[in-house]
């Protein structure tokens, strides 16, 4: 057994003399109680010792390995470990009993499906835990998780992922906050605030009439001869091969530019939504709640155009059938259309920011587009039959119809 002051110098020094024939304590000056031990085998682990306030033997916990945990973050560790000690907290008892208490993956799993949220919602939060909490921290106790253990799985998943890196620290910190108020994790505890988060840049991409009409072009051609493939598309294509896309998927394009709409209002859009008669569809869930979207003549002009087939607009795989789903994406055509009209670098939700910004563009008022496009809280949205259409139905139809003309109408 030896003393030393514990640092990160000390410590390699100490990892690199020769080997041991049996197993060394090292006890650091400074924090009595704190310490590491070296084994033959040349393996380095932190520990903190401590005696329960109430007496009896002292009690050795294990804080991590050398090389995974620091030479700092131990000595804190230690420090914490032994202070809570000296209030009565026994840290080893409270490890001991954390083995028999749920991981963080079935605390982020319980707030998933114990909290009203959408559906949708749901389905993204678990795609989250599984893809970017559990890799990392998944199968570590709740109740043991610490900050700097959040905050190395926040760098590790941000080397693949930044923005997902930042929604997974969102997730994480709201299910510790549900799991307190409920007992399941220790009140006031959660290691996933004060995390050092990703910097976000809010895209803004819209396309300009050029543009615009190169995709119209696409459009068109998708859906009468069919766009050409690439070779990395289908392993036994022809050179003449084309893939045709119905007027479901390219009506579901125009739509989204037409109306300013997200994705799934239109992929969800039922039939029953959609008053003909006034032009509005009326979206009983949304993201932002209830709304009303005043529909311009363009737009109503290619929803009247589209087949009916099934309950959804957009007609799904399982178009008609008694378990009818609506489409779950337009990933695959919007990403050959996009890319033959020359507009790669053009996601799908950038024909809502299009929207916005041709009015804008011809100085609407930022009110108006803001009510077109439903950017109010869901509190505030109007009801179906108290919606003033006159001003938006004029400010909608200047709008589409100057997007109708760069793709060449409908």
């Amino acid at each position: 057994m030896s003393d030393l002051k514990i640092t990160a110098e000390t410590v390699a020094e100490l990892m690199k003399a020769a080997p041991l024939n049996k197993t060394k304590f090292y006890f650091d000056r400074e924090l009595p109680g704190f310490g590491l031990y070296r084994t033959p085998g040349g393996t380095g682990t932190y520990f903190a010792e401590f005696r329960p306030v109430a007496g009896g033997a002292k009690k050795r916990i294990k804080l991590g390995r050398v090389g995974v945990l620091k030479a700092n973050e131990a000595r804190e560790a230690a420090r914490r470990a032994i202070a809570m000690a000296g209030l009565g907290k026994d840290l080893a008892k409270d490890r001991a009993d954390g083995r028999a208490s749920m991981t963080v993956a079935e605390l982020v799993e319980e707030y998933i499906s114990g909290k009203e949220m959408k559906e949708s919602s749901r389905a993204f939060y678990r795609t989250t835990l599984k893809t970017q909490i559990v890799p990392h921290i998944g199968s570590t106790k709740a109740v043991a998780l610490m900050r700097i253990d959040v905050q190395r799985a926040h760098d590790k998943m941000s080397r693949k992922a930044k923005y997902s890196a930042n929604r997974a620290m969102a997730l994480l910190s709201a299910a510790f906050v549900w799991g307190a108020k409920r007992g399941l994790v220790p009140e006031g505890m959660n290691p996933a605030s004060g995390i050092d988060k990703n910097k976000e840049v809010k895209r803004e991409r819209y396309l300009t009439e050029d543009e615009m009409a190169r995709l119209g072009d696409a459009l068109r051609e998708a859906e009468t001869v069919g766009i050409p493939y690439k070779a990395s598309d289908k392993k036994h294509a022809t050179r003449n091969s084309r893939t045709v896309y119905g007027p479901h998927v390219t009506g579901a394009i125009r739509l989204l530019m037409l109306t300013g709409c997200r994705l799934r209002e239109i992929l969800n859009l039922r039939w029953t939504e959609y008053d003909s008669t006034r032009g509005l569809l009326n979206l009983p869930d949304s993201k932002t709640g209830r709304k009303t979207v005043v529909l311009s003549e363009a737009a109503q002009g290619e929803i009247n155009s589209i087949p009916r087939v099934g309950i959804y607009v957009i007609a799904g795989q399982s178009a008609a059938l008694p378990d009818e789903k609506p489409r779950a994406d337009l990933k695959k055509p919007w990403a050959a259309i996009s890319a033959r009209a020359g507009i790669n670098d053009v996601h799908i939700h950038d024909l809502r920011h299009t929207f916005a910004s041709v009015g804008a563009g011809d100085g609407m008022s930022l009110l108006t587009i803001g009510k077109l496009l439903h950017h109010a809280d869901a509190a505030t949205t109007q009801r179906y039959a108290h919606v003033d259409v006159n001003p938006q139905r004029a400010a909608a139809n200047m709008i589409a119809g100057k997007i109708a003309t760069a793709i060449g109408g409908t």
